[in-house]
């Protein structure tokens, strides 16, 4: 009964409880100790718990609110994903059991479903083997950019540079410059593509590799793709593929056979695994024949009886990257997705993905800027442009979509566009709510120049309301008196 007051009464102010026997080094030094009782607010358990209810509430996301974010592809979570990565037989394993000699027959499921996702996006992505290892998609980067270094380090290559589009995802040039390399940007043609002429001056022998999405971050396919990797490979440049835009093009081509050697795969933005808050992420990778020897360990493997194991034979690997084997409930989540839908069910997500984006971009071009006059893949890019004459930036209208209850779609991304604004409606919307997206795009484009104050005020039905957002990078202030 004494040990149960206590702990009920501990952290009360006034309340003085006995110091149990703590080894000195692990007390804290007085001068670091407050003197007198955190002055914390006296509030009952429903008044938290409404308020952080009431919080919630707030909150944007796919359950909540349609979520346009173009590149990021903030896709629908089946539940029944997140129901299998539950069960019980999954969940209790102790991710040490596969190594431990005969223990590891405990674990063949587990095996079993690391080996067939590592099958099943090889195939998908027409990659010769994967590694389930990463554990998001930069991760994935990463470790792609490792082993088109251990390719060139162990052919004796002397390779100084990596070549992205100016239109690439930030991680890119980001990634290649902490592998080591320097980086070589080509600009945006008229196509929407990479500038042939200025790709082909800029190659050389100490090119690395070359770093693109396709279809880009301007939702536009490169058809000259096949000439790209060709050409790089003549200089024994790898090819590495963002595979942030995957969702394109499912079953429509694989990045393997248009000459990719590597491949990263974010299973959030293809294989509806949880993003962001509801994470964690990952980031496989497959590569080409050339690259296997390098890949991470260790290697899940079947052997010939049919029972599954950890193999670490790979000499030239370039070692671990991830502490065991990935995030190993997200690719069973991945995993599950994939065999539901099936080939002919990957297919139509990505048919689906491109009809809504073209039908918005359809809806929309007539008001907005539409910086490269193209059919759109799976996202698209428009410009605010033209709502700059009426003191309307892009920004604005992120703004006031909030107040329409829709998460604003990236804003100046990529950086090649003025007043980007950039839209991935993904394959799992209906055309109502695509309709309604529409309608108040349209809407804050006739406010811009009837009443644009409305949209410089927006949002106005938030708690907290337009912030400077600029002095509050610049001036951080993560206290609250």
């Amino acid at each position: 009964m004494k040990l149960i007051f206590e702990k009920s009464v501990a952290g009360r102010r006034g309340v003085t409880l006995p110091r149990p026997d703590v080894p000195k080094r692990a007390i804290i030094d007085g001068k670091y100790t407050r003197k007198d009782a955190a002055p914390l607010p006296e509030v009952s358990e429903l008044d938290v718990v409404r308020h952080f209810t009431n919080l919630s509430r707030r909150n944007f996301s796919v359950d909540t609110n349609f979520y346009p974010l173009g590149s990021c592809t903030m896709k629908y979570n089946p539940k029944f994903t997140e129901a299998i990565a539950g069960f019980p037989g999954f969940t209790e394993l102790h991710p040490l059991t596969s190594h431990l000699g005969q223990a590891a027959m405990l674990v063949q499921g587990a095996l079993e479903v690391l080996y067939y996702i590592e099958q099943l996006l090889a195939e998908i992505t027409g990659m010769k083997e994967m590694t389930t290892e990463p554990l998001a998609g930069a991760h994935g980067e990463l470790t792609g950019i490792m082993l088109i270094a251990a390719y060139h380090r162990d052919k004796g290559n002397k390779k100084r540079f990596v070549i992205v589009p100016d239109s690439s995802h930030g991680t890119n040039p980001a990634t290649a410059a902490i592998a080591g390399y320097e980086i070589i940007s080509v600009p945006t043609g008229k196509n929407g593509c990479m500038d042939m002429e200025s790709y082909k001056a800029k190659l050389g022998k100490e090119v690395a590799a070359v770093m693109l999405t396709c279809p880009n971050t301007l939702g536009i396919f490169n058809t000259d793709i096949k000439e790209v990797a060709e050409l790089a490979h003549r200089y024994d440049a790898l090819m590495y593929y963002d595979g942030a835009n995957l969702n394109a093009m499912l079953g429509k081509c694989r990045p393997g056979d248009v000459g990719f050697d590597v491949v990263h795969l974010n299973l959030h933005k293809t294989f509806s695994t949880p993003h962001g808050g509801g994470g964690p992420g990952a980031g496989p990778v497959g590569v080409s024949g050339k690259l296997v020897d390098y890949l991470p360990v260790p290697k899940v493997v079947r052997n010939d009886n049919g029972t599954y194991a950890l193999s670490e034979k790979k000499p030239k690997s370039i070692g671990r990257i991830a502490p065991f084997y990935g995030n190993f409930a997200v690719l069973l989540k991945a995993y599950a997705y994939i065999m539901l839908l099936g080939r002919e069910g990957l297919i139509t997500a990505s048919e689906r993905a491109v009809l809504n984006a073209n039908y918005c971009l359809a809806k929309l071009k007539d008001v907005y800027e539409l910086p490269f006059e193209r059919t759109c893949m799976h996202e698209f890019v428009i410009s605010a442009s033209r709502q700059l004459k009426h003191g309307i930036r892009a920004i604005d209208i992120a703004k006031f979509l909030i107040d329409r209850d829709i998460h604003p779609p990236t804003v100046y991304f990529p950086l090649i566009v003025k007043e980007a604004l950039m839209v991935e409606p993904t394959e799992t919307e209906t055309k109502e709510t695509l309709d309604r997206f529409v309608e108040v795009m349209r809407e804050a484009a006739k406010l811009a120049e009837d009443d644009p104050e409305i949209l410089k005020n927006a949002p106005t039905n938030m708690p907290v309301s337009r912030l400077d957002e600029a002095r509050a990078a610049r001036e951080l202030n993560c206290s609250h008196i």
